[in-house]
């Protein structure tokens, strides 16, 4: 008996294993027919391999479909049927799908990228690894808790629009958190995806970390906005520059035969109160030259090692009285203050300037507070200013408790010629000669003001770590003596050289005038006696002053040397004369200025 079971058995197997390999070209229905017809022939119900041969050493896969009825009589028989068909396609194509599913997603998490697949209600169904990495509960989260940190989607997010409007929508979004992490932006693209009707079903975000590339392009901005900045000031500079030494010429003829005439008269005559406005005014369009070239650091300046307080104190009289009566002044010295290098001269027009700007911004009885102190600039305490540089610091800080400005005002307040005030108040140039004085001086300025509450200026000067030796004790002024000694004087102007001429002669000096370098050589060549001075312009034709001074000392080896200009700073040290060792005057200068001058240079 079992050796029959075995044979029907082996029967089946091999015609199932021969329909097997003539099956690419049967149908269904005629394999199952033939199977029936064995099953009811052998009267067994029997199970055969799923797996059969098709062409030589190709597989078939195949799947069982085994239909039963209650009764299902076949020739007398009680029969299932099992039905066989070939599947071969589908699994191939489900495996490359499962392959390409996992190459997608392979692909997908290697992405520096944020990628997620979000509902309707944008909760997240799916995230790639660097939404993960961020956050890595993200499945099931509202998307914009977890990258920007907020409660409710901006109305601005490209996600949000593209559930809207059904299509692809892109932005920038700007988020203060993502998971602890600090200000950030984002490039948000939003892909909807719509089922056979149309309707978004889906959405597929891509959110680019472009913080990087925002910040290089604010400093770009900044950059931009400093090199503009700087050709403002070189228009400027280029502008002064080209006025200032015939100007200053001219303010020199001016000045100096006022204050020649202004000797010869008696204060009760009426024309003593002419000449005294004609010398104001003069002193008034020099100081303007001065505001701009300092606002272009064309200035020409001899800074001194000094401490600022003493600098400071000495102007408190000045400044009360520019100030008036109804402003408190109040003065707050640090103590043990540092060294700073800078012309003193500037400090008191750094001050003069913020102190009337700032008892013009008060209406009434008001304060204004200076104090100094020492001050070192590293990463803990630095405030974002574009510019600082690290390192130590003596901060001037002048607090006035005024009307205070607006952020429009802020933004211009250095612009040469912006001013808030009347046109007869100011000419706009005030805080930007503040900005180049210190600008030249290698410091920093910071404002902060309120409108209502007040203004702020903190002025950093570096420290000077040279030789303390050389610091000048404020409030010492030698008393000016007049000379008897010869001088030299060369300046191809014949009304300046008149002019400078006359006022050296009334100091009690003896006075050799040349208009030309050339002539200048001949007369020292000449002179049987002692020059004692060589006063010579700077630029001249055929001969700068510094070659003339080299021609001159071959004839009088023991001269002393002192140079005038009405140029611009860098006119002046192009043509070699702004040296520690070199004694200059600028033009114009009064009366008082060149006897100061000279008996400094004489009295070495």
């Amino acid at each position: 008996m079992k050796d029959e079971k075995k044979k029907k058995e082996k029967l089946i197997s091999e015609l199932a294993e021969g329909a097997g390999r003539q099956s690419m070209g049967w149908q269904p229905t005629a394999i199952g027919f033939a199977l029936l017809c064995i099953v009811v022939w052998l009267d067994e119900v029997l199970d055969f391999p799923h797996l059969l041969m098709g062409a030589p050493g190709t597989p078939i896969n195949w799947q069982e479909a085994i239909i039963e009825t209650s009764l299902i009589l076949v020739i007398g028989i009680l029969t299932i049927f099992k039905l066989i068909r070939d599947i071969t396609e589908c699994n191939l194509a489900e495996n490359a799908l499962v392959e390409s599913e996992k190459k997608m997603r392979t692909i997908l998490n290697s992405m520096p990228d944020i990628v997620l697949q979000l509902d309707t209600n944008l909760k997240i169904l799916w995230a790639n690894k660097a939404t993960l990495d961020i956050e890595p509960n993200a499945k099931g989260q509202v998307c914009y808790r977890i990258l920007h940190g907020k409660n409710n989607p901006r109305s601005d997010c490209p996600i949000v629009k593209a559930l809207k409007t059904g299509q692809i929508e892109r932005g920038i979004i700007h988020s203060q958190c993502v998971s602890g992490v600090g200000e950030n932006y984002w490039d948000d693209i939003g892909i909807p995806i719509k089922d056979v009707y149309g309707n978004v079903i889906s959405i597929v975000k891509i959110a680019r970390n472009v913080t990087d590339i925002k910040r290089a392009e604010k400093e770009k901005v900044r950059l931009e906005d400093q090199y503009r900045q700087a050709q403002k000031m070189e228009s400027v500079g280029r502008l002064a520059g080209g006025v200032a030494h015939d100007f200053n010429n001219m303010l020199g003829v001016i000045l100096g035969c006022t204050e020649l005439a202004l000797n010869e008269v008696e204060p009760s005559q009426p024309v003593f109160a002419s000449l005294q406005e004609i010398r104001m005014a003069a002193e008034r369009s020099s100081d303007l030259t001065r505001q701009l070239l300092a606002f272009a650091r064309r200035q020409l300046v001899e800074p001194k090692v000094l401490y600022l307080n003493g600098t400071v104190k000495g102007m408190l009289k000045i400044l009360r009285r520019l100030i008036g009566e109804d402003v408190d002044l109040v003065w707050l010295p640090g103590s043990a203050l540092w060294s700073v290098k800078i012309d003193p001269a500037q400090i008191d027009q750094i001050l003069a300037n913020l102190c009337v700007n700032a008892r013009d911004a008060i209406a009434g009885v008001g304060k204004i507070t200076m104090e100094t102190e020492n001050l070192i600039i590293n990463e803990t305490n630095w405030d974002g200013q574009p510019g600082f540089v690290p390192g130590e610091y003596v901060l001037l800080t002048v607090i006035d408790d005024g009307c205070g400005m607006n952020k429009e005002t802020l933004d211009k307040l250095f612009e040469p010629f912006f001013t808030t005030k009347e046109v007869s108040k100011g000419t706009g140039l005030g805080l930007a000669m503040v900005y180049g004085i210190i600008k030249q001086n290698n410091g920093f300025i910071s404002v902060h003001s309120e409108q209502g509450i007040g203004t702020t200026f903190r002025i950093y000067l570096p420290r000077y770590t040279g030789k303390t030796a050389q610091v000048q004790n404020e409030g010492t002024v030698k008393p000016v003596r007049l000379g008897h000694e010869t001088i030299l004087l060369v300046d191809n102007e014949p009304a300046i050289r008149k002019t400078t001429a006359i006022m050296l002669e009334r100091q009690g000096y003896t006075v050799l005038a040349a208009d030309t370098p050339g002539e200048a050589i001949r007369m020292a060549r000449e002179f049987t006696g002692q020059i004692h001075l060589l006063l010579t312009d700077v630029v001249m034709p055929k001969m700068k002053g510094r070659e003339l001074a080299k021609n001159i000392l071959i004839h009088h080896p023991k001269i002393n040397c002192l140079f005038m200009s009405g140029y611009t700073a860098d006119i002046i040290t192009n043509n070699e004369v702004l040296y520690e060792d070199v004694y200059f005057i600028q033009k114009p200068f009064t009366i008082q200025d060149l006897a100061d001058k000279v008996r400094q240079v004489m009295d070495g």
